[in-house]
C-alpha cells in the first residue's frame, strides 16, 4: 500500500463521536446517508454478538448497508480511517474482511539471517588463467632456447614469424576499432625482410629495409580510394617501425660471437623485470604509477622491477657475457626496467585508445603475440646499444 494515503481525512459522509449528528446507535435521517454515499464508503462491518448476519460489500451494497453505518461501527476515528483506506486501495473484486488489521507493507525486505556466516573477503586475483599462462610460457621458452642455441638461423625465423603475427594483430585491431586500413601485405613482407637483413647486414641493412617498407606502404595504399589515405599510411609506417624494426635489434645481437648469450640475457632481464614488477606490485602496491594509462601498475611495482632487474643484470654480465663486469649489469638492469615499463605503458596507451584489453587471443593466459612483445620491443635497442658500449659488437 502506498504510505502517502496514511493521514488522509475521512470521507465527508462519515459520522463519528466528535461529529455533529445523531446520537450513538441511532439510524441516520435525511439525505445524509443515501445509497450513493454508502457505495463510496463501504465500511468494513463488525459482526455483532448473536446470530450471524449477511455481509454487505462490493456490488451488493444497498440501503440496508447504509442503515448499518451508525452505532458501534464508528466508535472512534481509527476504524473510520481504516475503512476509508481499505475502500480506496482495495481490489474491486474482493469483499471487505471483518476486523481488518492495519495494512501491511507490500514486498517487505527480507530480514538478514543472523545464522548465516558473513561472506569471506575476496582475495586478490591475477586476472588471468595462471595455469595456462605458465604452460604457454614454458612452451615458448623451450622453442626459443632450442632454436637459439642449436641453429641461429632458426631463431631468426622465430623472430620473423612473431613479427608477422604481431603486425596482423595490430592492423586487425586498428581496422576493427578505428577503421584504419594499414596495408598488411607490404608490412608483413617488409617486416620479415627487416629481420633477415638486420641479421645479415647489421644496422645498415635494417635501416634500408625500413625505408623500403615505408615506401611500399605508400604505394600499396594508392590502389584504393583516396579517402583515409593519410591516416592509413601513417598507421602503416608506425606499425613498420614499432614491430619489425625494433625486433631487428634482437637479430643484430645474435650476430656476435656470444650472440646466443646476449639474446638470452636480454630475454631474462625483461622477464625478470616484469616478474618483479608484478610480484612486488601485487603484494605491496598502493601508489598508482600511471592511473590514466594502466591503473594496475604501481610505483612499488616499478621499484620491484628495478631491484630484480639490477640483480639479474649483475649476475648475467658477470657469468654470461664475455669480458662483462657486474657493475655494468647493474646499469643494464636499471635501463631494462625503465624501457620495459615504458614499453608496457606504451602498448597500454594504444589498447586504451582502441578500447580493448588484449591485442589478440592466440596465447591462452597471455592474450596475443603483441601482448608479450610490448616490453621486449623497446628493450631490444637499449640492450643492444649498451652491450656494444660495454663489451663491443663482438
Amino acid at each position: 500500500m502506498n504510505d502517502s494515503s496514511w493521514g488522509t481525512p475521512p470521507h465527508a459522509g462519515y459520522w463519528g463521536p466528535s461529529d455533529q449528528g445523531p446520537a450513538q446507535g441511532a439510524a441516520p435521517a435525511g439525505p445524509t446517508y443515501d445509497a450513493h454515499d454508502a457505495q463510496h464508503t463501504r465500511p468494513m462491518p463488525i459482526v455483532p454478538d448473536g446470530p450471524a448476519e449477511p455481509r454487505y460489500g462490493g456490488d451488493q451494497d444497498d440501503d440496508r448497508g447504509a442503515a448499518r453505518l451508525s452505532g458501534p461501527l464508528f466508535r472512534d476515528e481509527q476504524f473510520r480511517d481504516e475503512a476509508f483506506r481499505n475502500d480506496r486501495f482495495r481490489d474491486e473484486t474482493t469483499s471487505a474482511q471483518p476486523n481488518a488489521a492495519a495494512p501491511q507493507k507490500q514486498n517487505p525486505e527480507p530480514m538478514p539471517d543472523s545464522s548465516q556466516p558473513a561472506p569471506a573477503p575476496q582475495k586478490k586475483s591475477a586476472g588471468r588463467d595462471l595455469g595456462a599462462a605458465i604452460g604457454v610460457g614454458v612452451g615458448l621458452g623451450a622453442v626459443i632456447i632450442a632454436s637459439l642455441f642449436f641453429v641461429k638461423a632458426a631463431f631468426v625465423g622465430v623472430i620473423a614469424v612473431a613479427v608477422v603475427v604481431g603486425l596482423w594483430e595490430l592492423t586487425s585491431r586498428l581496422q576493427e576499432r578505428k577503421g584504419i586500413k594499414a596495408p598488411l601485405v607490404p608490412l608483413a613482407l617488409g617486416g620479415a625482410a627487416m629481420v633477415v637483413t638486420g641479421y645479415v647486414r647489421g644496422a645498415e641493412g635494417a635501416w634500408v629495409a625500413m625505408a623500403l617498407t615505408a615506401l611500399a606502404v605508400l604505394v600499396w595504399r594508392m590502389t584504393e580510394p583516396p579517402e583515409g589515405y593519410l591516416k592509413d599510411v601513417t598507421a602503416g609506417v608506425f606499425a613498420a617501425f614499432y614491430v619489425p624494426f625494433l625486433a631487428t635489434f634482437v637479430a643484430m645481437m645474435l650476430t656476435a660471437e656470444d650472440g646466443a648469450a646476449r639474446v638470452l640475457m636480454f630475454l631474462l632481464l625483461t622477464v625478470v623485470s616484469d616478474t618483479g614488477a608484478y610480484a612486488v606490485g601485487w603484494r605491496f602496491g598502493t601508489h598508482k604509477l600511471a592511473p590514466r594509462i594502466s591503473p594496475g601498475k604501481t610505483r612499488e611495482g616499478l621499484a620491484g622491477a628495478v631491484l630484480f632487474a639490477m640483480v639479474a643484470g649483475a649476475l648475467c654480465m658477470q657469468f654470461l657475457i664475455d669480458d662483462g663486469i657486474w657493475w655494468q649489469g647493474l646499469l643494464l638492469g636499471l635501463a631494462v626496467a625503465g624501457s620495459a615499463t615504458l614499453g608496457d605503458l606504451g602498448e597500454s596507451m594504444i589498447k586504451r585508445d582502441l578500447g580493448i584489453k588484449d591485442m589478440g587471443t592466440l596465447l591462452p593466459g597471455h592474450g596475443g603475440i603483441m601482448d608479450r612483445l610490448d616490453s621486449l620491443l623497446p628493450t631490444a635497442p637499449v640492450v643492444w646499444l649498451l652491450l656494444v658500449l660495454f663489451v663491443g659488437s663482438g
